[in-house]
């Protein structure tokens, strides 16, 4: 990854990552290096058991796009025709970003290791969704990071089957979230915090 992709440290892009819903069709990095922030979050990110369960799908361009416009026809089934209007326009939001990053965990992976560790067996679907969540914060970091806006959007099970067949994708693949992303265009709201009192105990 070159130097000049991500430039802050941990806990400032930790303070900084935020819901941001106001993206455009821009970048301040390249492809090749959105790609790389992808990359070293999928290769470095724990898992449980070293698993290493998540896939997670870079979509760019016209097939970002495709993303958005697939989603809009599903909801359109679903979603009755007289409040269909702000449905619309949330999608049309979501495209006009610069891309998607899909989020999946492998449920072969899941199921090989239930059958290696009956005692655990009704654990690691729970392990996999925090290894998930794991990824889609790192994922959020970097991006952030990086400069570019994102938001956590969850659009499965609904969209899941036209997701597999649009990219070819294995069945085996659950998809867990869609994350939206693009140069910021508006910044996110105020966001209030609980007292950490309430939230955080330390025993010395």
């Amino acid at each position: 990854m070159t130097t000049a992709t991500v430039t802050k440290d941990l806990f400032t892009a930790l303070r900084e990552r935020r819901s941001i819903y106001g993206i455009s069709k821009e970048s301040p990095i390249s492809d090749q290096e959105i790609q790389e922030i992808v990359e070293e979050a999928v290769k470095h990110t724990p898992s449980a058991f070293n698993s290493q369960s998540t896939r997670v799908v870079l979509l760019l361009g016209q097939q970002h796009d495709r993303l958005w416009d697939i989603t809009k026809e599903v909801l359109r089934a679903v979603v009755p025709a007289d409040q269909f209007s702000s449905t619309e326009q949330k999608m049309n939001s979501f495209r006009q970003g610069y891309g998607t990053v899909l989020f999946f965990e492998d449920q072969i992976v899941v199921e090989s290791l239930q059958k290696q560790f009956p005692l655990y067996q009704d654990n690691f679907p729970v392990w996999s969704e925090h290894t998930n969540a794991m990824h889609q914060l790192v994922i959020w970091m970097g991006l952030e990071a990086a400069g570019l806006g994102a938001s956590l959007q969850h659009y499965n099970p609904l969209i899941d089957e036209q997701v597999k067949a649009e990219w070819n994708l294995p069945e085996t693949w659950k998809l867990i979230a869609q994350m939206p992303f693009g140069k910021p265009t508006a910044p996110a709201g105020e966001k209030d915090f609980q007292p950490l009192s309430e939230r955080v105990k330390v025993f010395r």
